[in-house]
């Protein structure tokens, strides 16, 4: 019988197995493969703390090719190396696939190390569900077995599969597969604007569209249903809309790993970039992995459709690689080497030539389709980053057919309004001052608001710019946040945002954002208390003439109200062209 003092220092040095952290169900295609899967995330301490020689050990017992020929092969390193994690992913995914052959089938497996210290990450692709979650906690009892019992382990294997062979296997996926023209959008910014911009370029044509993104799920332009359906739901709600032709899908990192991607093809894929957001979460810490995470819908594309790309973004540009569509490139550099490239491969590019958005094309040369001042949602042309949707947007619109005078009649008459794109770049008039109501919730987001503010502002007046940031930001997001507003514009403020907090204290959210504009140049930083205070108080202070920006997120619909209350009017695309040559002369 063991004292409570021994069992307290066996358990000080025995690490134990392995234990399922989570075994997530992936119903569409997702970062480990192109079709459903089980992620499998394990805690292994017994596998990653003991020393090297044990480890040798652990390799033979469950016959890890190369533990004991050719000798040396096998390289566990010590405990807390970076070459453990790599050992202890090919040990998994080898007991995985020996499981597989144990139940008479071969088994298609990636594995890799966790995000966490001690966790290893299996993935393998279901038909069944009951059945592929059973061989999950199979091949976790198994690895445990191995690093803690004596027992055989092809003998574990054997009862295992004998068990997963009385096993109902459950229901088949669910995820559709479409059989209309199908467009999936991703990346970090302009995704929302890039959806609905492009559903309104079908519309033109005469199509009837259906759309999700993260303000609900549209058919034509009715609401269906309201929240973030930029994930698994919203692709099948949209689908599944009577009399649709096509649809236009926005995928979110989280619904991409979280659940799955919603189709398991689409026609056109759109990629609009990369940039620092939602670090952190669901275990992306990097910009390369979030575009790990994102290039999954190239993946899915079908062969003879089109990846559209935004060859001025490097982490984009490198998703060709990993693209089964054509390539389409866009970019603002008309000499860009990878729109040559595109084209000479038979693919397609999109620039801007002389002001106009001009089409690329093998055999012949650039051909414009509309002046930038034409295209209502460029702002004239002032926001690069919507030069760029646009050109994304018509691209796909074109990779699916739809007819040249349609996108070009469609990219004349899309408005970035409060009632088609709401908080995206909305312009409006007051007591003469520019009002900018934006979603800039990133740093690159917070860039092209203050590339649309300067554009805008004449010279001798000043730019006044309110900013905040939810709570589930990084720490280098949220500074950067204040640093590049307070870069940029002639005064800045802090506006709370307390329904998003998302667990971060509220003071210290507030001085970091308050760190990052003094870091920037900002002498003074006033902090309200939401976004309409914050309005009010800039509107108070500034001159006619001054540029007037806010970062709505949590009153859009309150600043929006007021506006209308106090006789702002909207800046339609004529008074914008007019305001839009008056800061460019520096009157």
């Amino acid at each position: 019988m063991t004292s409570r003092n021994g069992r307290d220092r066996q358990a000080a040095t025995d690490p134990g197995g392995a234990e399922l952290r989570e075994l997530r169900v992936l119903d569409g295609p997702n970062l480990y493969f192109t079709r459903p899967a089980i992620k499998l995330t394990i805690d292994a301490p017994g596998w990653f703390l003991t020393d090297e020689r044990r480890a040798l050990a652990l390799a033979e017992r469950v016959e890890l090719p190369g533990a004991t020929d050719p000798p040396g092969r096998i390289r566990p390193g010590p405990p807390g190396s970076g070459q453990r994690p790599r050992f202890v992913a090919r040990a998994a995914a080898h007991l995985t696939r020996r499981l597989a052959s144990a139940t008479g089938r071969g088994l298609a497996v990636r594995a890799r190390p966790g995000t966490e210290p001690c966790q290893v990450i299996v993935a393998y692709p279901w038909l069944r569900r009951s059945a592929a979650e059973a061989f999950g906690n199979q091949v976790v009892a198994i690895m445990d077995a191995a690093a803690t019992s004596r027992r055989s382990v092809p003998r574990a294997i054997e009862d295992a599969a004998r068990r997963l062979r009385d096993v109902d296997p459950g229901p088949a996926p669910s995820v559709p597969d479409p059989t209309i023209p199908t467009v999936a959008v991703t990346g970090t910014n302009g995704k929302t604007t890039t959806v609905r911009l492009l559903a309104h370029l079908v519309r033109e044509a005469g199509r009837n569209v259906a759309y999700s993104s993260t303000d609900g799920v549209y058919f034509q332009e009715r609401l269906v249903e309201a929240g973030d359906y930029s994930g698994f739901g919203g692709a099948a709600r949209a689908l599944a809309q009577p009399g649709v032709d096509v649809a236009v899908l926005e995928t979110a990192r989280g619904g991409i790993l979280l659940r799955g991607i919603g189709t398991l093809h689409n026609d056109v894929a759109v990629v609009t970039n990369i940039s620092a957001d939602h670090l952190g979460l669901h275990g992306i810490h990097t910009l390369d992995q979030l575009a790990e995470v994102k290039s999954t819908i190239l993946r899915i594309t079908r062969p003879g459709g089109w990846a559209v790309l935004n060859a001025d973004d490097p982490r984009v540009l490198a998703m060709r690689r990993v693209a089964r569509g054509r390539p389409w490139m866009i970019s603002l550099d008309p000499d860009h080497p990878a729109l040559r490239s595109a084209v000479a491969e038979g693919g397609r590019g999109f620039t801007v030539i002389d002001g106009r958005l001009a089409l690329l094309a093998p055999g012949s040369d650039p051909r414009p389709l509309i002046d930038l001042r034409d295209v209502p949602v460029t702002l004239a042309g002032l926001s690069s980053a919507n030069v760029s949707n646009a050109m994304g947007a018509a691209a796909a619109a074109l990779g699916i057919g739809l007819p040249e005078n349609a996108v070009v009649r469609g990219l004349r008459t899309f408005v970035l309004d409060p009632d088609r794109n709401p908080g995206r770049t909305n312009l409006f008039e007051l007591d003469g001052r520019i009002i900018v109501v934006d979603y800039a919730h990133n740093e690159a987001g917070m860039r092209g608001l203050v590339e649309v503010c300067r554009g805008l502002c004449p010279a001798g007046r000043q730019v006044w710019l309110t900013f905040a940031a939810a709570g589930d930001r990084t720490d280098e997001i949220v500074h950067a946040l204040g640093f590049t507003a307070a870069r940029a514009a002639d005064h800045v403020a802090v506006a709370e945002l307390l329904r998003y907090l998302r667990g971060r204290d509220r003071d210290e959210l507030v001085k970091r954002l308050v760190a990052g504009a003094e870091d920037g140049g900002a002498t003074e930083v006033p902090v309200h208390p939401d976004e309409m205070h914050a309005l009010t108080w800039m509107l108070a202070s500034s001159k006619p003439g001054d540029v007037v920006a806010v970062t709505a997120l949590a009153q859009r619909p309150e600043i929006f109200a007021m506006l209308e209350e106090h006789g702002a009017r909207r800046v339609g695309p004529a008074r914008l062209r007019r305001i839009a040559a008056r800061g460019r002369q520096g009157s």
